[in-house]
């Protein structure tokens, strides 16, 4: 199976696997808007956004920066393998500008945290939210390092979601672990050339 991932992976362009990537976000996004509009009364939904709390700042953004610490620390002292997810990051973020790093990875964290924290957390729990998280991340689970670390994260947006009950603080945290691991994905491949 993981063969099978990694020939189709292969075989796609680096422009395709970018557009791949927005196709799948845009169908995790289209899917949050539907079943919003099935699972929840009127606007209730998106009364779980709140841009003006102050946790999207002292909650979000600095779990966000500590997750991003310890993950470049344990790059550096890990095995390289640890973190070997088949190319997949490396080939995404490797020749993108930093302002498309930027736009991408709002939106990846925008699409995911909705559908995810919003629509599954909200209405069928912790658990099951993170463990369809873990799986939607396909290609982590070929690497027992990468899967469990995928596994905790979700867990402690999970519960970061649940204590603060807003997606805005969510989206912040995901996407600055994201942002800064796609700067650190185009900046080791900047150093190499």
């Amino acid at each position: 199976m993981k063969n099978n991932y990694s020939e189709m992976i292969n075989e796609l362009t680096d422009k395709e696997l970018i557009r791949h990537l927005y196709l799948t976000q845009i169908i995790l996004l289209v899917l949050s808007l539907g079943l919003s509009l099935f699972l929840f009364e009127g606007f209730t939904y998106w009364q779980q956004f709140n841009l003006v709390d102050i946790h999207i700042v002292t909650i979000g953004l600095s779990a966000g920066l500590m997750v991003v610490i310890i993950d470049f620390l344990f790059t550096k002292w890990l095995p390289s393998s640890y973190y070997d997810d088949g190319g997949l990051n490396e080939r995404i973020f490797r020749h993108q500008s930093v302002f498309h790093i930027f736009v991408m990875t709002l939106f990846v964290a925008f699409s995911e945290e909705m559908l995810f924290r919003g629509i599954i957390q909200t209405k069928m729990g912790l658990i099951l939210s993170c463990i369809i998280f873990a799986v939607v991340h396909y290609r982590y689970l070929f690497n027992w390092f990468l899967f469990i670390n995928i596994v905790l994260l979700s867990f402690l947006i999970g519960f970061i979601f649940a204590w603060t009950d807003n997606l805005a603080v969510t989206i912040v945290m995901h996407f600055v672990i994201d942002f800064f691991s796609g700067i650190q994905i185009k900046w080791k491949n900047t150093n190499k050339d």
